[in-house]
């Protein structure tokens, strides 16, 4: 039985898929119920495992802002190699921040800030050649957490402009978040390599 098909607004077919080393002639134009449901999954998870991070580490300090980030690039980068589609980032950050809004009340004005810095990091992934390669992958990650830090720290600024010390502790705080993400391309690219090598992925 094939899974159910949905198609997205400006969704583009994919190249020819790789099956036992020969291309596959079938060109997918529209996303399978498999799919959705681990971008599903893998947004659920990013989710949990933050949350589960804050409360480990008794509230949101360095340390755990640093893991935070380089759990959530880590993972971001897998997502992207098991369902390698325009959309898949933007759907996944859509779903955490619809769960941040329903479960902390967080996120109202973040979060489609964050949804926009997505479609930029999509789009530098388009323009470097697609999803074949890890580093387009790990590109287009860095982009949409540098333009989503950006956006945080614009909203930052228009809540404490007047308090100019409250902005630099917001600064510093996404500085820490920033260096998490390397971190996290760097553990995202030595995942891969482990999961070819176990053959879950084939990507």
């Amino acid at each position: 039985m094939k899974s159910a098909e949905i198609m997205l607004p400006g969704d583009t077919p994919m190249p020819p898929l790789v099956v036992n080393g020969e291309a596959s002639a079938y060109r997918r134009t529209h996303w399978t119920t498999r799919e959705l449901v681990t971008i599903g999954v893998f947004a659920t998870i990013i989710k949990a495992s933050t949350i589960m991070l804050a409360y480990a580490g008794g509230g949101m300090n360095p340390v755990t802002l640093a893991a935070k980030n380089c759990l959530y690039a880590t993972l971001m980068i897998v997502l992207l190699h098991k369902v390698p589609r325009t959309w898949t980032m933007t759907l996944a950050v859509g779903i955490t921040s619809l769960i941040s809004l329903l479960l902390m009340g967080q996120g109202i004005l973040h979060g489609p800030a964050t949804v926009v810095a997505c479609l930029l990091g999509e789009g530098a992934i388009s323009m470097l050649g697609g999803y074949g390669r890890t580093r387009n992958i790990v590109v287009g990650v860095m982009v949409a957490e540098i333009a989503s830090k950006a956006a945080g720290l614009g909203l930052s600024w228009l809540v404490m402009r007047e308090q100019p010390g409250m902005l630099i502790v917001a600064t510093v705080f996404v500085a820490i978040g920033a260096i998490g993400t390397f971190l996290g391309s760097i553990t995202g690219i030595r995942f891969m390599k482990e999961l070819r090598h176990a053959g879950i992925i084939i990507h």
